[in-house]
């Protein structure tokens, strides 16, 4: 046996050894996504097959392996496509225009699905492939692209009449809250793949692909390779799986919590922190009457969370390199946050206090009625309480649709 290769199985066992001892000391259950349980099954529903892998720098094993490196080296199937989303296969740029290359170790081609115009897989990008699999971890928000480049794949695959497999990853901030107000059709995007969803969804990718499929019939013959261990309540710290950020500006759990509503401010009046050490954990300007937002925010005794006034000065995004007044956002606790309403309180707010400074972005906000009634003065739990109808029926729906009860 080669010594190289006796170096890597120790370290890779010695990785194994310590996440089980993490989990045994701190309570972590030991999640296997569909990626190691597929591994477990030696890649048996895959045999013979050419594959089509889409994924990025989260598409990980248990201990720390590319998934592109482990399906490459398996012995029964053949890597021959690997597909690309925003922010690229890394996970660390920032622009639009992410061409298309080679794997450095592998030599297998990398087809950008986030370059210009060109969001879906073309039929000379699936020439090669019998299989398509898609691999990602999702942040559980309705405004992740991800999310639509998973469905837009399906789309591809259902077209070209090639299998698709989707290897379920975590919700990482739980499958069992939902919230928000749902989607008008008219402001359905790249950024929202369907009309009808609340901003936060509570389920998996698996899930969404289900839900996708059959919603929309597109056709596709899929199948979901299911977690093992997962529970709907977990949060990603509880499941044993390593941390590996999503994309750029989500860089740790907390990050991810508040994503689904401080991402609501983005766009063009405020900053959401780009640029700091602490993207979606704050909110600003220049003109920002923080003091007198954050007194009025703390007042309304947001659950789970606290608010206090902050300079920061971006280095890149909206406002770089100028001062802002904001607000930071502690997370308190977050067995009773609803980020939703964080983030519609903070909307309701800066509104409230800087009259015409203030210009929602609609693809993400997602329905004229929500802002006719933040023009109107309404606070975020007012307009929350309204849309509870609304949930439930969503909920029914989405009840069809879930793997893990």
């Amino acid at each position: 046996m080669q010594k190289g290769f006796m170096t890597s199985e120790f370290q890779r066992c010695s990785r194994l050894l310590l996440i089980g001892f993490v989990c045994a000391v701190y309570g972590a259950a030991q999640v296997k996504t569909g990626l190691d349980v597929l591994i477990e099954q030696d890649f048996a529903p895959l045999a013979g097959k050419r594959i089509g892998l889409a994924t990025n720098q989260t598409g990980v094993t248990a201990d720390g392996r590319r998934n592109i490196d482990v399906f490459a080296h398996a012995r029964n199937i053949r890597l021959t496509a690997i597909f690309s989303f925003e922010h690229g296969l890394e996970g660390t740029r920032e622009d639009t225009h992410i061409d298309s290359t080679i794997d450095a170790a592998t030599h297998v081609p990398i087809y950008s699905l986030y370059n210009g115009d060109v969001r879906k897989p073309s039929p000379d990008m699936l020439k090669d492939v019998d299989v398509l699999v898609y691999d990602k971890q999702d942040n559980g928000a309705r405004f992740y692209t991800s999310v639509t480049s998973m469905a837009y794949l399906m789309e591809a695959a259902a077209q070209h009449h090639v299998p698709y497999y989707v290897l379920d990853r975590p919700n990482g901030i739980n499958g069992v809250d939902i919230g928000g107000t749902l989607l008008d059709e008219k402001y359905v995007s790249f950024v929202t793949y369907m009309p009808g969803w609340p901003i936060r969804h509570g389920m998996t990718m698996g899930e969404m692909a289900r839900y996708f499929n059959a919603e929309k019939k597109l056709g596709a013959d899929l199948h979901v390779v299911q977690m093992q261990g997962w529970k709907r309540s977990m949060w990603f710290d509880e499941t044993g799986q390593q941390w590996v950020n999503p994309s750029p500006n989500i860089r740790n759990l907390t990050e991810a919590v508040l994503y689904p509503g401080t991402c609501l401010l983005e766009g063009k009046s405020v900053s959401v922190g780009r640029g700091t050490d602490t993207p979606f954990q704050i909110i600003g300007a220049p003109w920002f009457r923080a003091r007198e937002v954050a007194a009025y925010l703390n007042q309304l005794k947001v659950p789970g969370v606290s608010f206090v006034p902050r300079k920061f000065r971006p280095t890149a995004a909206l406002f770089k390199g100028e001062e802002c007044q904001g607000v930071d956002i502690q997370l308190l606790n977050r067995a009773v946050i609803d980020p939703v309403l964080v983030g519609m309180e903070l909307l309701a707010a800066i509104m409230k206090f800087h009259p015409g400074k203030v210009e929602p972005t609609m693809r993400l906000i997602g329905s004229d009625d929500l802002l006719v009634k933040l023009q109107a003065g309404k606070t975020g739990r007012q307009i929350l309480d309204d849309t509870r109808p609304q949930l439930e029926q969503f909920k029914r729906l989405r009840a069809k649709y879930l793997i893990y009860q």
